[in-house]
């Protein structure tokens, strides 16, 4: 008599939970009593609050008590839990470029899962916009299937290109030509990357200033980081431009980058000055004012990094590899692999490196230089969605407080993208993009995991539909 009785309770709780999603996604409004809310601003955690939205935006707070109970209004009693503001992915890649699969759509319900209700696409070529602009359409549309979409254009680099399919440029007009050709084709930013020669890096800085479109992503090779935030760069991925130093030996680029050597026009006197620079404490402080002072952000991706020094068995036993498609976990294994075999030299070297980040993250976050989260998914074992709370959790490791790291997913994305004004915070008048936490991040930023409910856009998703899209997730994926 158990196990039908289980399975009774089971089809039970999933049909209240269908039932409650539903009636909650027809109410006008939706109403977190007895909440404490972090908002974000900076300001302390305000316990005891109720937040009222309406549609799609939040149209009222106040302490629980003093605020009317919209009509028609779904309740939450949201007592010992904690609403902060929507996560953002500033740093991601949902198409493939290095493998023949589809975009990644399989993706969209393990970043809603886990909060991210906002990415930044890093790698989109004009001719996939169609799919942005589907997705974003989406949205609005299929309110809890799909997070916001920033579209970052094509991958712009010079010869040799660094990844197969990359656009590559040469010349100063064929910089410009492909600034143009990007502007039209409808995308948020220019991306730059590792090869570009100087001429084209600064024809494209040029341009983009001329076509009014930001450009960002990695300070090429040839391009020096004080040159890089003088030209206007909005935003340095994984620290480009600065983390390949070796400060003992000033070693300028790491050798498996370049196994013939360093290129000659590489190894001359201003970078060996910056690398200097660096490896000195106090001048590398007033370096990154320099920073700060030119707002260029920083995405240092430390999943990438992370990954680095795992083993390969922690990487491959991971348990979140079942939302992985199998084509996918078996090109990875490659990575892995490759982390078993290196030498106690190549491991010390890697495990430097990632202290090095650290260090000069918490440099740079006192000199005030802004920082975003982000985690390159669509690279080996880092997991959409899932990844993000490993981010927050090594900005507080790199010295940011709880609520500093969380502004990197918050605030901090919404004030670099200018949409301050509707999103990043918890305030009236704002996009209803919201995670409802059973603990507290700002006493353990491993909180954030501790999901009960994500808002998008307005549409509420209790926990119990969360694990279902999961579920889902998990499910589709061993089908493909």
């Amino acid at each position: 008599m158990r196990k039908p009785l289980a399975i009774f309770l089971i089809i039970l709780v999933h049909g209240l939970t269908l039932a409650q999603t539903e009636r909650a996604r027809k109410s006008p409004s939706l109403m977190f009593n007895h909440v404490t809310v972090i908002d974000m601003t900076g300001g302390p955690s305000k316990p005891d609050m109720t937040v009222v939205v309406v549609g799609n935006r939040i149209a009222a707070i106040g302490k629980t008590g003093k605020i009317r109970e919209p009509r028609n209004a779904f309740v939450i009693d949201a007592k010992g839990k904690y609403l902060i503001p929507g996560l953002w992915d500033m740093h991601v890649h949902v198409f493939h470029y290095r493998l023949p699969l589809p975009p990644d759509e399989y993706k969209f319900p393990l970043f809603i899962a886990n909060g991210v209700t906002g990415v930044r696409e890093m790698w989109t070529k004009p001719d996939k916009m169609d799919y942005v602009k589907l997705w974003r359409k989406q949205f609005y549309e299929q309110p809890g299937t799909v997070p916001r979409f920033v579209a970052v254009g094509t991958l712009v680099d010079g010869p040799p290109v660094t990844w197969k399919n990359s656009d590559s440029v040469s010349t100063a007009d064929e910089a410009r030509l492909m600034v143009d050709k990007l502007k039209a084709g409808g995308v948020d930013f220019v991306k730059v990357y590792n090869n570009l020669s100087r001429e084209a890096y600064f024809a494209i800085a040029d341009e983009a200033k001329k076509q009014h479109i930001p450009f960002a992503g990695h300070v090429p090779f040839r391009i020096l980081l004080r040159e890089a935030t003088n030209a206007g760069q909005q935003s340095v991925e994984h620290l480009t431009g600065i983390l390949k130093q070796d400060c003992p030996t000033l070693d300028l680029i790491a050798k498996k980058e370049f196994p013939n050597g360093v290129p000659k026009d590489l190894a001359d006197r201003p970078f060996i000055e910056q690398a200097m620079e660096l490896c000195d404490e106090k001048r590398a402080f007033a370096f990154f004012q320099e920073l700060a002072k030119n707002d260029t952000w920083e995405v240092p991706t430390f999943p990438v990094r992370t990954r680095e020094v795992a083993t390969a068995n922690s990487l491959e036993e991971d348990t979140r590899l079942k939302y992985i498609p199998a084509e996918e976990r078996d090109s990875w294994k490659k990575f892995s692999s490759r982390n078993n075999s290196r030498t106690p030299d190549q491991t010390s070297a890697v495990q430097r490196e990632m202290q090095r980040a650290l260090e000069l993250v918490k440099w740079m976050h006192r000199a005030g230089v802004e920082f975003m989260a982000g985690t390159d998914v669509g690279n080996e074992y880092i997991y959409p969605g899932f990844s993000l709370h490993d981010d927050l959790a090594m900005f507080v490791k790199a010295g940011f407080t709880p609520l500093e790291a969380l502004q990197t997913a918050t605030r901090n994305p919404a004030k670099f993208l200018g949409m301050l004004d509707s999103l990043g915070t918890i305030e009236e008048g704002k996009f209803a993009d919201l995670v409802l936490l059973e603990a507290n991040p700002l006493e353990d930023i491993r909180n954030t995991r501790r999901i009960n409910a994500v808002v998008v856009n307005g549409s509420y998703l209790p926990k119990a539909t969360l694990q279902k899209m999961l579920t889902e997730a998990e499910l589709n994926v061993s089908k493909r």
